[in-house]
């Protein structure tokens, strides 16, 4: 169970079909998810000499060349294709679509083919963005697909971008899974319904099989807000907190002096074997994993330079390119640590995480409250972070009869932060405050769960910045572990009443069980990690996990999208 290589399949599948010289014309969102899973190297290898997008009406007319169309079956694309084969550029041409086709658009595919050009119409069902083998998003934003529409509502537009996102990930993975979520979401009650109903209407694609045991888990963000608000210290999140990774791609064109070849770069794992090595590594190991990688390099390097004799020359011109791709690698890593490592200084945010840290984990009113105030009067600490923080106080001591977060609101407008800002910490409250939430989160909503708070808190941790464990971490260890087993039952009741529940009842645990989880609202990396942990400790009981969600976020991306509807 592989987003990566479900994904690379279909794309190997459309340049590898057809021999000869080609052309590959995308569209707005089959761009990014091809460029995730394979190379513009790989692609040429495959005599593909030109990528375009479908609506470049600039695009000259070369009918010596074969065309290849990865779509999505979007009225925008369908129209594209519809102007195109009206006046074809090319010779031939072989059209996938990345969804299920509706009988009415190859209809109008057909009469517009009047140059007969149509070679070949597929469907490759590679409709989701596969970041890592474990993890998958459907690539929401407020700007294309806005999540909501009203309160704690989908959006008609995002639900069936979702719907055809998580039915393509099951239909590329072969999987007709079992559908539970979240009791009190009715967001995840609705995507459920509406996956189950597809499944139904085209059994044809999805099968009949009962002897399925796949699990889809279908969660709502609500329900674990302050995962998203946290400073994390994993390589790939730090990117992706600090400086922004989009699709795998980063923009370092801001910083001064760039070199050329690094204003933007690319995060492979396949690609780029210290990522893959390094991007679950903290901080403080980074440091020594970097240095490790330039001294590799400087040895090979010496290497190189000693050409004595022709063979020496031969090993030389071999080696050339990974020589390269290896001096490539370390400019990027050298430079994206060196970023980081400016930002944490600059930002103070070793500080900013230790107060984060104690907010999340720690029931400690009056030492977190003298605390915030003191960080909330320091100017060098960014408003973003002085308001993260205010959000986990708010979100921790929303009953505590002591609670001062208007007295913390009015100081973070007093320091000079933007009004629209200090909104958010009400936004935040508003999506999932006591009342919408689920769970008991901070573990202290009783006598009893403070209690298991407070033992948990005289447990070892890696150290202070790294105390909090995901909310779904947690669930999956324990319904893995087969602990609690009738409380995950009526917490996760199955879609279908009908349905069998997995055996999580038994104390020796689960087996044989691939588990799909999708998070309405988004997943973070920090969950990513979780669950490749998980992956690894329960991989030789023959559990699988997989992670996916709406979209993939950071703090400021999970802040905005809340922006837009709960103000």
């Amino acid at each position: 169970m592989d987003a990566l290589k479900a994904a690379q399949h279909y794309i190997n599948r459309i340049v590898t079909d057809t021999s000869g010289m080609k052309v590959l014309l995308l569209d707005r969102e089959t761009t990014p998810i091809i460029s995730l899973v394979s190379t513009q190297s790989h692609l040429l290898s495959k005599e593909v000499y030109l990528v375009d997008r479908i609506d470049n009406v600039q695009r000259d007319a070369m009918r010596h060349l074969k065309c290849l169309c990865f779509l999505r079956p979007t009225d925008s694309s369908i129209q594209a294709l519809v102007d195109e084969l009206r006046s074809p550029k090319y010779g031939d041409y072989y059209i996938y679509f990345s969804n299920i086709l509706k009988k009415s658009m190859i209809e109008l595919l057909a009469e517009n083919d009047e140059s007969e050009v149509v070679q070949e119409l597929q469907e490759f069902y590679a409709d989701f963005y596969a970041l890592t083998p474990c993890l998958f998003h459907i690539g929401l934003t407020p700007s294309t697909h806005p999540l909501f529409a009203e309160g704690h509502s989908w959006n008609p537009g995002a639900l069936n971008r979702t719907v055809q996102g998580l039915s393509a990930l099951l239909l590329s993975l072969k999987k007709r899974p079992n559908i539970r979520y979240e009791r009190n979401s009715g967001m995840a009650l609705k995507l459920g319904r509406e996956l189950e109903y597809l499944m139904n209407h085209e059994s044809n694609l999805f099968g009949a099989n009962t002897n399925d045991k796949t699990q889809l888990y279908i969660l709502d963000r609500k329900n674990d807000p302050v995962t998203p608000l946290l400073t994390h210290w994993t390589y790939h999140a730090m990117l992706h907190e600090l400086i922004g990774v989009n699709n795998g791609r980063i923009d370092l064109s801001y910083l001064p002096d760039i070199r050329p070849e690094v204003k933007e770069v690319m995060l492979s794992q396949d690609q780029d074997s210290f990522f893959k090595q390094s991007q679950f590594l903290n901080f403080g190991d980074l440091g020594v994993s970097v240095k490790e990688f330039v001294d590799s390099y400087q040895s090979k390097t010496a290497s190189q330079h000693k050409i004595e004799s022709i063979a020496d020359m031969k090993r030389f011109v071999e080696a050339y390119p990974e020589f390269r791709k290896l001096s490539g690698n370390v400019t990027k890593h050298v430079t994206l640590i060196g970023e980081l490592s400016r930002i944490v200084g600059s930002h103070h945010l070793l500080a900013v995480s230790e107060l984060e840290q104690s907010l999340a984990c720690n029931e400690q009113h009056n030492t977190d409250l003298k605390a915030l105030k003191t960080l909330i009067a320091d100017p060098s600490i960014q408003p973003e972070n002085k308001v993260r923080c205010v959000v986990l106080y708010a979100l921790r001591y929303e009953r505590a009869q002591s609670n001062a977060l208007h007295e913390l609101k009015q100081q973070l407008s007093s320091s000079g932060v933007d009004a629209d800002l200090v909104s958010t910490v009400d936004v935040v409250l508003r999506y999932s405050g006591l009342r919408e939430r689920q769970s008991d989160i901070f573990q202290n909503e009783n006598i009893f769960s403070r209690g298991r708070n407070m033992f948990k808190g005289l447990q070892g941790t890696e150290n202070v910045y790294t105390q909090h464990t995901p909310a779904l971490a947690e669930m999956l260890e324990q319904l893995l572990r087969g602990r609690q087993g009738l409380h995950w039952q009526e917490r996760l009741p199955n879609l279908d009443p009908q349905a069998r529940p997995p055996t999580i009842g038994n104390e020796s645990g689960m087996f044989n069980q691939d588990i799909i989880v999708f998070v309405v609202g988004g997943v973070t990396l920090d969950e990513e990690k979780a669950v490749a942990n998980l992956n690894a400790r329960f991989g030789s009981q023959n559990v699988r996990i997989m992670l996916g969600g709406t979209s993939l976020h950071n703090s400021h991306t999970f802040l905005n999208e809340l922006s837009t509807t709960f103000y």
